[in-house]
């Protein structure tokens, strides 16, 4: 895991719900994270956030199964929050994704939400959002971005 190329991603809720079914066409991501080719980056409060939504959108046993191996990872990155930015005010809760990724000192928050575009308009701290498919594509490029 020492490879500098390799991305420390912070993946909202949503994005990682999609991923998650192997008949999803964002299976990739998943697998991606399983087969070590990004950095996760989570706090407690993003674990259970995980949860609760993987619980409602598919079943207990399944939630339980994405945050055990999730924990388990040597790729994931477990952070603790310092500050509390509060930069996202349209959805508040959005916010524990970018204080995640400011502690963690991560590459990308990957997200469909556009709640976190507000994100470019800041010019400190500089906290890069991509959308799955441009994930994709630097993944495809082998993180030669970083």
């Amino acid at each position: 895991m020492n490879n500098p190329k390799i991305p420390l991603v912070v993946l909202d809720t949503n994005v990682l719900l999609v991923s998650v079914s192997s008949r999803s066409k964002y299976h990739w991501l998943y697998q991606s994270l399983l087969e070590g080719k990004y950095k996760l980056a989570i706090t407690q409060s993003i674990l259970f956030e995980y949860e609760e939504q993987l619980s409602l959108h598919w079943n207990k046993e399944v939630a339980l199964n994405v945050i055990r191996s999730i924990t388990e990872l040597p790729n994931t990155i477990f952070t603790t929050i310092h500050y509390h930015l509060n930069l996202i005010v349209t959805d508040e809760d959005d916010n524990k994704f970018v204080d995640c990724a400011f502690a963690a000192n991560a590459n990308l928050i990957v997200t469909h939400d556009h709640h976190f575009n507000i994100l470019k308009e800041i010019p400190f701290p500089v906290i890069p959002v991509v959308d799955v498919n441009r994930f994709e594509e630097i993944l495809d490029n082998e993180a030669k971005e970083f």
